[in-house]
């Protein structure tokens, strides 16, 4: 591998060192699968010590970009994230923006919104016999009492996560990841004791009614009323104005 890199001297060095390698493989001077160099000579070309390159690395590892292998063929190579990897960094990334208030719940709510709208109208003529049994599957669980509110949350997740997959746009479905599986939970949090499990799956009992019947307006219909309804809610808490 020919990649120079150009040593640093100030400060946040194993970061600014992980942000060089990592610029070099997003531009392509490094491809998937090479070998990067060994710790010894990216300290050399740094100008640093071991310590910040192994830094650095679990810096790039924690992102997915490289990997470790022993052995006499081993090293540290570049690494081509899956898109469960990804969606996990995102969901994460997400719900840290929440949790510091970097997203606000009407904005959360908005974009919510306006995504599983499109979901819903490229759903009705995408969805599959499979997810529309996924969909009643969860919906069952949801309409039974005997359920706690952890098993209704986690099901709420699922439901609405097969409604971005059927949507069959992996683009979509992948930026819903930070919407479904970061800030729904985070949603479900605050509203815990002001939202009606009933409501709720009569809402999404509304939609995958009209999912069956290839209804796209009322499958808009359903989501922006379990919207509205949520925003109550929110009120009640004492969360959104």
């Amino acid at each position: 591998m020919s990649v120079k890199y150009q040593p640093v001297k100030t400060e946040s060095v194993s970061k600014q060192i992980a942000e060089q390698i990592r610029s070099s493989i997003l531009d392509g001077r490094v491809s998937v699968d090479d070998r990067l160099p060994t710790e010894d000579e990216l300290a050399v070309q740094f100008g640093v010590s071991r310590a910040t390159i192994r830094e650095a690395l679990k810096q790039l590892a924690a992102q997915h970009l490289i990997r470790s292998r022993r052995g006499p063929t081993g090293g540290t190579f570049v690494n081509r994230p899956s898109r469960e990897d990804l969606s996990d960094s995102l969901s994460s990334s997400a719900t840290l923006m929440v949790l510091f208030g970097e997203f606000g719940l009407s904005d959360i709510l908005e974009a919510r919104q306006n995504l599983e709208m499109l979901c819903a109208q490229m759903a009705v003529t995408r969805i599959t016999g499979k997810q529309l049994t996924a969909m009643e599957h969860e919906l069952e669980i949801q309409q039974n009492e005997a359920v706690t509110d952890v098993e209704f949350c986690q099901s709420d997740i699922r439901f609405h996560r097969t409604l971005a997959d059927a949507a069959g746009n992996p683009v979509l479905s992948f930026l819903m990841t930070a919407v479904i599986e970061a800030l729904q939970p985070v949603e479900n949090m605050i509203i815990l004791n002001f939202r009606e499990r009933k409501v709720i799956a009569s809402q999404h009992q509304k939609l995958l009614a009209a999912l069956r019947d290839q209804h796209s307006q009322a499958a808009c219909q359903a989501i922006s009323d379990q919207m509205e309804y949520l925003r109550g809610q929110f009120r009640e808490a004492g969360q959104l104005a």
